[in-house]
C-alpha cells in the first residue's frame, strides 16, 4: 500500500510540474532565457499564443530590461497590452496602448496600438448580454471614449496604408449606434412624460450626432411634433424638411408635407 502511495504521489508531482511547464520554462517555472533580445522576445510571443500569460509577461519584461535600446523592447510594450487585452482587462490595455503610442511615435505599429486603444475602450463598455438590462440603459463613458479614440486614429490614417482602418470604421459603426440607441431611450423617456423640450433637445442631438442612424427618421419626424407642441414652428420646419429630404420614401412624408404646409 505504501508502495501503491508513493507511486500516486510521484505521479502527481510530475503531472504537476508537467503543468506548470511550458515550451520555454523548466519544471520549476524559470525562464529559458536566450541570448538576444530578439530569441526572447520571440519566446514571450510564443508563451502569449499559447495563452500562458505569466509566462508571456515575464519575457517582455525582461526583454525590456535587458535589452532597453532595441526594437524588440518597443514590441514587448505592445505585446504586454496584448495580453492584457486578450485576458480581457480592457481598460487597462486601452492605457497600454495609448502609452505605446506615445513612446513610440515613429513605430511602424502605431495604427494597431491607435486602433486596438479605441476596440479596448468599446470592448470595455457594457454591452447586451442576456438576462441583463439592454446597453443603452447602462453608463456608456467607455464608448464615448471608444468613438473618440477611433475617431483620432481613423483621421490620422484614411488615405495610409494601414491595415486597420477597415477594422476602424467597423467598430466606430458598432459604438455610435450603441450611442445613439442611449440617446433615443432617453429622447423616448421624454416624450413618453409629454417633456416636449427633453424630448425634442435629445431627438435633434440624436440626428446631428448621428446620422444614419435606423433611429434617424422617427427622430425627425418626433423632433418636428415636440417642436409644434412648444410652438417653435421654425425649427419645427426645418426638421419635416429633413425627414422630407433625407427620407422620402418614409411612409410619414405624405403626412410631414401636410404638417410642413399648416406651419407656414
Amino acid at each position: 500500500m505504501r508502495r501503491i502511495a508513493s507511486l500516486a504521489a510521484l505521479t502527481a508531482l510530475v503531472a504537476l510540474s508537467a503543468a506548470c511547464t511550458t515550451k520555454h520554462t523548466t519544471f520549476t517555472g524559470e525562464l529559458k532565457l536566450g541570448k538576444s533580445a530578439e530569441e526572447n522576445y520571440a519566446a514571450g510571443v510564443d508563451e502569449l499564443k499559447a495563452k500562458n500569460y505569466p509566462e508571456a509577461v515575464k519575457f517582455f519584461e525582461y526583454v525590456k530590461s535587458k535589452f532597453p535600446f532595441t526594437k524588440y523592447a518597443a514590441l514587448a510594450d505592445l505585446r504586454l497590452a496584448d495580453a492584457k487585452f486578450d485576458q480581457d482587462r480592457f481598460a487597462e490595455a486601452a492605457e497600454s496602448y495609448k502609452q505605446f503610442v506615445t513612446l513610440h511615435p515613429t513605430s511602424e505599429d502605431v495604427d494597431y496600438a491607435e486602433y486596438r486603444a479605441g476596440l479596448s475602450y468599446f470592448k470595455d463598455a457594457p454591452g447586451d448580454f442576456a438576462l441583463f438590462p439592454p446597453a443603452y440603459e447602462k453608463d456608456q463613458r467607455q464608448t464615448e471614449k471608444a468613438v473618440q479614440t477611433l475617431e483620432d486614429f481613423l483621421r490620422t490614417r484614411e488615405g495610409k496604408d494601414s491595415q486597420w482602418v477597415q477594422e476602424g470604421r467597423k467598430v466606430l459603426a458598432e459604438a455610435k449606434a450603441r450611442l445613439a440607441a442611449r440617446e433615443w431611450y432617453v429622447a423616448e423617456y421624454y416624450w413618453s412624460r409629454e417633456k416636449w423640450a427633453g424630448a425634442a433637445g435629445r431627438y435633434e442631438n440624436l440626428v446631428k450626432q448621428y446620422p444614419g442612424s435606423r433611429h434617424e427618421a422617427e427622430a425627425l419626424w418626433k423632433m418636428a411634433k415636440a417642436y409644434e407642441r412648444l410652438k417653435e414652428n421654425f425649427r419645427a420646419r426645418t426638421a419635416l424638411q429633413q425627414l422630407i429630404v433625407k427620407h422620402p420614401d418614409d411612409p410619414r412624408r405624405a403626412e410631414a408635407e401636410k404638417l410642413l404646409a399648416a406651419l407656414r
